[in-house]
C-alpha cells in the first residue's frame, strides 16, 4: 500500500461525506428553489419516459444492491449464501440492472447533448454529471468482466471490508483495496467524486423522496369548456 492509496480510500471518502452533509445541507437552506431536477420533458417528451424511467429503476436497484451488499458483514450472510454465490448473484443482478440503467441513461444523455432546446437550456454541469455517471456505470459493468475472472468471492469480502471500515471510522480500510484491479479502484474513486459532487449539481434532488404523493388528496382536473356561440337571429 502506498500514499495515493491512503489518500484516495482513507481520507478522500471522508472528505466527500463531509462535501455532501454540508453542501447539501447549505444548498437547501440557502438556496431551497434550486433544489430540483431540471427536468426537460415541457421541452420535448421524446424518448423521456422510456429513457427516465430505465435509467432511474437500474439506477436505484444498482444502489441499494452496492448498500446491501458492501455493508452487510460476511459473518451475516455465510450461513445462507457462500461468498462465490454472493459474486456470481452480484454478477447476475447488476449486470440486469446495469443494462438497464446504460440504455436509460444513453437515452437522457443524448437527449441533453443532440436536442437543440434541451441542450440550449442545460448547463455544463448538467451534461458534466451526466457524463460522470456514464463513466461510471461502464466502469461498474466492466468490473463484472474482471469479477469473472476469480469467482472465489474474495474480492467483494475485501471491498466490503473497506465499506464498512470507512462507515464505522476505522483505520486501516486502504490495506484492503490497495491490491483490487485498477477499475475496482477507479470506480470507488469516482463514486465518491461523484458523492462530493451532488451538492452542487442537480443529484441532489436524490433527497427529495415524494412520499407525500401516496397521501395526498386526489387533484381533480376538468377540460376547459368550449364557450357557447350564440347566433344572431
Amino acid at each position: 500500500m502506498n500514499y495515493i492509496d491512503t489518500l484516495l480510500f482513507q481520507f478522500y471518502p471522508y472528505i466527500a461525506l463531509a462535501v455532501f452533509a454540508v453542501g447539501c445541507w447549505a444548498r437547501f437552506d440557502f438556496a431551497p428553489y434550486t433544489w430540483r431536477t431540471g427536468s426537460s420533458q415541457l421541452l420535448s417528451g421524446k424518448w423521456m419516459r422510456l429513457g427516465s424511467n430505465w435509467f432511474h429503476v437500474g439506477v436505484l436497484a444498482i444502489l441499494g444492491g452496492h448498500l446491501v451488499g458492501l455493508l452487510t458483514p460476511h459473518a451475516v450472510y455465510e450461513h445462507f449464501i457462500s461468498a462465490p454465490q454472493k459474486q456470481l448473484l452480484a454478477m447476475v443482478v447488476g449486470g440486469i440492472f446495469g443494462a438497464m440503467c446504460f440504455v436509460g441513461l444513453s437515452i437522457l444523455l443524448a437527449r441533453r447533448l443532440f436536442n437543440p432546446r434541451i441542450r440550449a437550456t442545460s448547463s455544463g454541469r448538467d451534461i458534466l454529471i451526466l457524463a460522470l455517471l456514464y463513466i461510471q456505470l461502464i466502469l461498474g459493468l466492466c468490473s463484472i468482466y474482471v469479477s469473472s475472472g476469480h469467482m472465489d468471492g474474495d474480492q467483494m469480502i475485501k471491498l466490503g471490508e473497506w465499506a464498512q471500515h470507512i462507515v464505522t471510522f476505522r483505520g486501516g480500510a486502504a490495506g484492503y483495496i490497495a491490491d483490487a484491479h485498477w477499475i475496482f479502484k477507479a470506480h470507488v474513486f469516482l463514486g465518491m467524486t461523484l458523492i462530493l459532487l451532488t451538492p452542487f449539481t442537480r443529484l441532489v434532488h436524490v433527497w427529495s423522496i415524494p412520499l407525500a404523493y401516496l397521501t395526498r388528496p386526489y387533484q381533480l382536473v376538468r377540460k376547459r369548456q368550449r364557450p357557447l356561440q350564440y347566433k344572431a337571429r
